[in-house]
Order: structure tokens, then C-alpha cells, then sequence
């Protein structure tokens, strides 16, 4: 056997290795993910956590690993808190809608330009029975037909994502304690496939991008549900907490905010609080078009010199096509490619250093 032949086996055979272990370990991939982002999002912290512990791993590891899961799970107790309280309302409020259907208010049709339109797909749709099924691709609320059947379907989901964040943040001690070692290897194992000069020039992009994605879009998006959830508490919002909590969450994905705050300011309406409504849509506008145009644009594209359109596409890409981990992905992605299409005036004209 020539030592060509050799290399291919030995090539194939490494890379059944990797397929395998892949296709074992696919339920556990997207936890994975989750745990490398908050690890590379958050490694300033477990270096701190490091130095107070004298450089023993293993408690810095944990301390690190409580402080983010902290970080992460009071927020979350906290929604999930107030989501339980208003549960077996809106459960029995989305069962009899999903049942009889649910009438358009009058002031739809009155909303400029969109309104006669808006009023006739909802008279078409959500006024009928099972109308509300055309929300759900898979249709699922067309087969619910009472609150308990609803809350057990947001159980079962609910409990299921809650094991693929205790993988998480199990996965996430690892990757501190663990952490210098699979640097090394990746290095190692990047400067052989692409060259180490290469190699240094992309790995340095990823952290960076990560770290800019998670403080541009994560703590931007949930510092606009806290500002908008206290202009909700004054303006006399039911469950002021639980909406503050929902703008956040969709205050994230890029224009996600005005979904919830125009949901808000339209059930003011509807209720007859006008004052109250125009209050909580003129603060929900300034508050996004602070964000959008100033802060966000500012933490990512300064970090990873990036141009406006590159972060918007790279977001709103990553989301549709990866779902929520795309918010990460998507950034990442693009930063690498813009790292390639400048890559010619870095190594020179035709020229690649390994």
C-alpha cells in the first residue's frame, strides 16, 4: 500500500470517527452550542474567578458557573413566576378563542392604511372556530381544545427545555475548567489544516464576535424590557412584569420589540385608555430607536468592524435559518467572512503564509 493510499484511509477513517460520534451525540448538540456561546461570552468572568482563586480550577469553574447560571435563571424564574400565575387564564382565554374564534375589535379597521386589510384577514381567520390553528405552522392549536390540554402541551415543552439547560450550564463547568486545553488542541489542530498565521487571524475573530453579539443584542434587548416594563407598570399595564419580560425577550431579535409594546399599547386602546396607549408607544419608539441606531451599531460593529448591513444580515439570516442560536451564529459567520474578503490585504496580493 503506497503511503497516498494510507493518507486517504487514515483521512476516512478519522473522519467516521467524527460522524459517529457526531450522530451520538446529536441530542446533546444544541446545549453544546448554548455552553460554548455563554463560555466564550463570558470568560473575563471565569479569569476574575480564576485569579481570586489562586489559579485552582476546579472552584473558579464552579464560581464561574453559578454566577452565569445566576445571571441566566433569576431572570427566567422571574418570567416564569409571573407566566404561571397568568397561565390558567390565558390557557382557558386561548382554548375558547381557538374553539369559537375570536372577533376583530372595531378599531382595527380604523388603523391608517393597513387597517381594512389587517380587519379583513382577521374576520377571515381568527374570527372562526380553530381559526387561531393558521398561527402554528403544525397546526397544533387546532387540536386543543380545553386550558388543561394547552398546559400540559407547554409543560411537556417546557420541561423539555429546561434538561437542555441543566446540560447546558453542566456542559459549561467543562468547558471552564477544561477550557485552556481545548484551545490548545484547537490551535494545534487549526495551524495544521490552515496554517498557524491564518489560523490566529480568524480564531481571534470568533470570541469577539461573540462577546459583541451577546452585549449588543442580549443585555441591550433585555435593558429595553426593563425600561419599557417600568413605563408599562405607569401606564397600568396587567402583568406589567410578565410584558416587560416578553418586550426583552423579543427586544433581542432585531425589530421584535415593536411586536410586543404595539401589542400593549393596542390592548390600552381597546380598553379605552388612550393616553396610556400613545404613552407606551411613544416611549417603546424612543426607546428602539435609541438602541437600534446608537448603542447597538456602537458595541457590535465597533468590536468586530463590521458594517451596518453585514450585522443586520448576519442576524436576521442566522435567525431564520438556525432559530434562536442563529442570533449568535449568524454574526460570527459573517465577521469570518469579512475577515476572508479583506484577507488579500493582510497576507498580500496571491500570497498565503503558513
Amino acid at each position: 500500500m503506497s503511503e497516498t493510499q494510507r493518507d486517504i484511509l487514515s483521512t476516512c477513517f478519522s473522519l467516521a470517527i467524527i460522524l459517529f460520534a457526531a450522530f451520538v451525540t446529536q441530542r446533546f448538540f444544541l446545549p453544546l452550542v448554548w455552553a460554548a456561546i455563554l463560555c466564550i461570552a463570558t470568560w473575563p468572568l471565569f479569569e476574575r474567578a480564576l485569579r481570586a482563586c489562586r489559579g485552582r480550577t476546579i472552584p473558579a469553574a464552579l464560581i464561574a458557573t453559578a454566577a452565569s447560571a445566576l445571571l441566566f435563571l433569576v431572570p427566567l424564574a422571574v418570567g416564569l413566576t409571573e407566566a404561571a400565575h397568568q397561565a390558567p387564564a390565558l390557557a382557558a382565554f386561548v382554548a375558547e378563542a381557538n374553539t369559537n374564534g375570536l372577533a376583530a375589535p372595531a378599531w382595527v379597521a380604523r388603523i391608517p392604511m393597513a387597517g381594512p386589510a389587517i380587519f379583513e384577514w382577521w374576520t377571515n381567520t381568527l374570527s372562526q372556530p380553530h381559526g387561531m390553528a393558521h398561527l402554528l405552522q403544525d397546526g397544533s392549536v387546532g387540536r386543543l381544545h380545553t386550558a388543561s390540554e394547552l398546559l400540559r402541551n407547554f409543560g411537556a415543552h417546557l420541561l423539555h427545555r429546561l434538561i437542555d439547560i441543566g446540560f447546558a450550564f453542566l456542559a459549561l463547568f467543562f468547558f471552564y475548567k477544561d477550557g485552556p486545553a481545548l484551545v490548545r488542541q484547537m490551535d494545534a489542530i487549526g495551524s495544521h489544516c490552515v496554517g498557524r498565521t491564518r489560523w490566529e487571524l480568524y480564531a481571534t475573530k470568533v470570541p469577539t464576535a461573540i462577546r459583541a453579539t451577546v452585549n449588543g443584542l442580549v443585555l441591550v434587548g433585555l435593558a429595553e424590557g426593563l425600561l419599557l416594563g417600568i413605563v408599562y407598570a405607569f401606564a397600568g399595564v396587567p402583568s406589567a412584569v410578565l410584558w416587560g419580560a416578553a418586550t426583552g425577550i423579543l427586544a433581542i431579535i432585531p425589530f421584535g420589540a415593536p411586536i410586543a409594546f404595539l401589542i400593549v399599547a393596542g390592548l390600552l386602546l381597546a380598553g379605552g385608555h388612550t393616553v396610556a396607549a400613545l404613552v407606551v408607544a411613544g416611549a417603546g419608539v424612543a426607546v428602539l430607536f435609541v438602541a437600534d441606531h446608537f448603542v447597538r451599531p456602537t458595541i457590535i460593529g465597533n468590536a468586530t468592524k463590521l458594517p451596518f448591513l453585514a450585522v443586520l444580515f448576519g442576524i436576521l439570516g442566522g435567525v431564520e435559518t438556525l432559530g434562536l442560536i442563529g442570533l449568535f451564529v449568524g454574526p460570527v459567520v459573517m465577521t469570518l467572512f469579512v475577515t476572508l474578503w479583506h484577507e488579500e490585504k493582510v497576507f498580500g496580493p496571491g500570497v498565503r503564509q503558513n
